[in-house]
């Protein structure tokens, strides 16, 4: 926490590895709602409640993690550590933030493998979908106020959403609004043409898409499936979903339709990243060996490919060129994540009881500032009481 005699202008104390593990341990545990929920609940702690960095500083971790492979949340967590304990933070808050979806997936999947069934979340859902909308809401707003500078960024952002709603892939929004900017830029300030400008444009081909060549099932072709998907996938779950079946059912035949659908499911409505999906494959194929092999080939590459671009953001903000890139990109994060908000609250938002929940939710943040853990611990706590009785 920041001391109390801390001058409005003195960076943050550093922060001890104790703390990392239990902020995101508990985000492991409570963050539900896919990538742009979990983004917003780290804003709500490190930017909000610990302020342990500026709306801008998280702006441009937010960036370079949409310019790189991998889960974002899961790389946002990675590059918060970094940021505050430097690499030892970065494996500390990486791995508090896996781990416990990692062990929750287990444990549905040994259930799975046991009974044949996944067991019912419905309720849990229904209750904690509506409180997620606040919470990524207040974040939008909030990262929104830093991100949008200029009328010419609001443009951006503007084509950013309409864009990623009418369905462009998202690398190819989040490439198009940096390269805008720094155009724009550079047209009405000749001088940023003269600045040394430079990005670390090679990280976006990172990873290679070479496949496994035996379809017999093993710990080490397991491996090396789930490490290039971890190395070259952008995208939701859903793309995730794409990338598996052409691989685990079509290729190598090791899973049926409905077991990658079941697979996906549980990475979908457990909390924390939606890549513990992997878990669960890896358990249905070879219990928890398999389980433990197949989630450390998905999540390594994000840990390598931040341990890499993370010292490159200050020296990116020092450029004017690329941070007149980076500006560009940003906006169109903010603008990815409001196209998933307004999907996401189509789905969510479905009746009475729903919009009710999302309302008080924001209320519960806005006017008594509540942590979003517990919002969305409550929501989980309501919309299972709610499911055992009719509306």
């Amino acid at each position: 926490m920041t001391s109390p005699d801390a001058k409005p202008g003195d960076p943050p104390p550093p922060t001890s590895l104790a703390e990392l593990a239990w902020l995101f341990g508990k985000l492991g545990v409570t963050a539900f709602g896919g990538p742009a929920a979990h983004i917003a609940m780290m804003e709500d702690e490190v930017v909000r409640r610990r302020r342990w960095m500026t709306h801008d500083e998280f702006l441009d971790l937010l960036g370079t993690t949409n310019l790189i492979p991998g889960p974002n949340s899961t790389e946002m967590a990675l590059h918060i550590g970094h940021a505050r304990a430097r690499w030892s933070g970065l494996v500390v808050a990486g791995l508090s933030f896996i781990l416990p979806a990692v062990l929750i997936s287990m444990a549905i999947a040994w259930a799975y493998v046991r009974f044949g069934a996944l067991p019912e979340v419905a309720g849990v859902l229904y209750g904690v979908k509506p409180v997620i909308i606040a919470v990524v809401l207040q974040a939008l707003w909030g990262l929104g106020r830093s991100a949008l500078k200029t009328s010419q960024l609001g443009v951006i952002a503007v084509a950013a959403l309409a864009a990623s709603l009418a369905g462009v892939n998202e690398l190819l929004v989040l490439v198009t609004a940096g390269l805008a900017v720094a155009a724009w830029r550079s047209m009405t300030d000749r001088r940023t043409a003269r600045a040394a400008g430079w990005f670390p444009w090679p990280l976006l081909g990172a990873g290679t898409t070479s496949a496994a060549v035996s379809t017999a099932f093993g710990l080490g072709p397991l491996f090396l499936l789930f490490l290039k998907v971890g190395a070259v996938l952008f995208g939701s779950g859903y793309v995730l979903l794409a990338f598996l079946r052409s691989d685990l059912v079509d290729r190598l035949h090791w899973l049926t339709e409905s077991q990658l659908l079941d697979a996906v499911a549980v990475g979908q409505v457990t909390p924390g990243p939606v890549f513990t999906t992997a878990t669960f494959v890896g358990y249905v194929l070879g219990g928890p060996t398999a389980a433990t092999v197949a989630t450390i080939g998905i999540f390594l590459p994000a840990f390598v490919f931040v341990a890499i671009s993370g010292p490159l953001v200050p020296r990116i903000r020092r450029s004017q060129t690329a941070g007149a890139v980076l500006d560009g990109v940003n906006v169109a994060s903010l603008a990815l994540m409001a196209a998933v908000t307004i999907q996401l609250g189509r789905a969510a938002i479905i009746d009475v009881p729903t919009a009710l929940l999302s309302a008080l939710g924001a209320a519960a943040l806005i006017r008594y500032k509540l942590n979003s853990a517990w919002l969305v611990l409550g929501g989980a706590l309501v919309g299972a009481a709610l499911s055992y009785r009719p509306w």
